[in-house]
């Protein structure tokens, strides 16, 4: 069986999915999201994503909900394409400009605020969405925005907000142990409302819901490491096609992800073979960006932090990745976190070895996939450390 290594970024995700709707120029809605292009930084495009119509619109960027109400892909999709991104471009560090100003009001606002809005045409719809990010519907050129109700802001956020001596990392981390979604807090950090006075600036959506999955699941890891060891532990689940196996092994924390992109006729990434990418952390951390596994590696890794936490916890932990055809239109990265918790949710398969864990993935995934799943253990940087450690620890006694 061939086995091909790639970046994530290589992979091509374009959408199968034909909107044909008559939008308007002039109209009122209610917006749900700001969206922060990277393309060009730091002279971006700034947008409000809006449907054409008024009323609650949380639903339309609201991953937990839409997991815990099993939303499937093409109604996820059907929500995401009905929003028109009405831009401009700015400076991400002139955050005085009064349209990015009506653009920060959305990403802090509690309840989904009314807007009326004026675009110098049609907007077009382009099918080519980032991989990390939750796709978005037509877009045009925004000639005037202006808020037509009161927008009112959660009291924690609005003191995050006011503090300009808070770092934006410690804000994260304080609304986040107040309850704050990840959409909420990757909002709110991308219209630049959060940080040092002198450093506030607007923040490309893409970055900013890594750097969110970043900060916090990097002060999980400080508190997890003071737990005692976890058991040799297996988790499976997940949603919208793509499958998490979670290996927990008796260890010191580690993380390790493998993505696979099973061969499949109507799978967007159809090659030969399979495909797979991998990044790996040591119990020291890493220094630089997962660049193979992108988003999805920091956003696999929250969830597992979350448990470890919850059950206090730590341990080295092996995360695989199956992405299969029934994932035929990419919906962004909260797809990593959301399917990495659902297989969390299920209750794990405790196991008295590593043998033991270890032949049970392979039976598993050779039963769930058909795969072979010694062709991605023989690569794995944890196992074979993990292998180091305890033939040093046994060499001591």
């Amino acid at each position: 069986m061939h086995i091909q290594r790639v970046k994530y970024k290589d992979i091509e995700q374009i959408p199968h999915l034909k909107v044909n709707k008559e939008y308007k120029t002039d109209f009122q809605g209610s917006a749900p999201a700001p969206f922060i292009g990277r393309y060009n930084y730091p002279n971006v495009n700034v947008g409000i994503l809006s449907p054409q119509f008024s009323g609650d619109t949380s639903y339309y960027d609201s991953p937990k909900l839409w997991s815990k109400g099993n939303f499937a892909i093409g109604s996820v999709a059907s929500l995401r394409y009905g929003l028109v991104n009405s831009r401009s471009q700015g400076n991400v560090k002139q955050l005085q400009n009064r349209f990015i100003q009506t653009v920060q009001e959305v990403g802090m606002a509690k309840q989904t605020p009314e807007l009326e809005i004026h675009l110098l045409k049609k907007p077009e719809l382009n099918l080519k969405p980032e991989s990390d990010v939750t796709p978005f519907g037509p877009q045009a050129q925004v000639a005037k925005a202006q808020i037509t109700s009161n927008v009112k802001v959660d009291q924690h956020l609005e003191r995050a907000v006011h503090d300009t001596d808070l770092k934006a990392s410690d804000a994260l981390l304080s609304l986040y142990n107040n309850g704050f979604e990840e959409s909420a807090l990757n909002k709110v950090l991308s219209v630049g409302s959060l940080g040092l006075k002198k450093n506030r600036k607007l923040v490309p959506t893409r970055w900013s819901i890594t750097a969110v999955d970043d900060a916090i699941g990097k002060q999980l890891i400080k508190e997890i490491k003071n737990y005692p060891q976890t058991d040799y532990q297996a988790y499976f689940g997940g949603g919208w096609g793509n499958y998490y196996l979670i290996l927990y092994l008796a260890d010191n924390f580690r993380y390790e992800i493998f993505e696979t992109y099973l061969e499949l006729d109507s799978n967007p990434w159809s090659k030969e073979g399979y495909k797979y990418s991998t990044d790996y952390e040591s119990y020291e951390g890493r220094s630089n960006y997962a660049d193979e596994t992108a988003g999805g590696y920091y956003a696999c890794r929250l969830p597992i932090l979350e448990n470890l936490k919850e059950h206090k916890h730590q341990g080295s932990v092996l995360a695989l990745r199956f992405i299969t055809q029934e994932y035929n239109l990419p919906l962004g990265v909260w797809v990593c976190r959301e399917a990495t918790r659902k297989s969390l949710s299920q209750p794990p398969v405790t196991f008295a070895s590593k043998e033991l864990l270890l032949r049970y993935a392979q039976e598993l995934i050779k039963r769930k996939f058909s795969f072979d799943l010694q062709l991605l253990l023989k690569e794995s940087q944890l196992l074979k450390e993990n292998q180091r450690q305890r033939n040093l620890s046994e060499f001591q006694m």
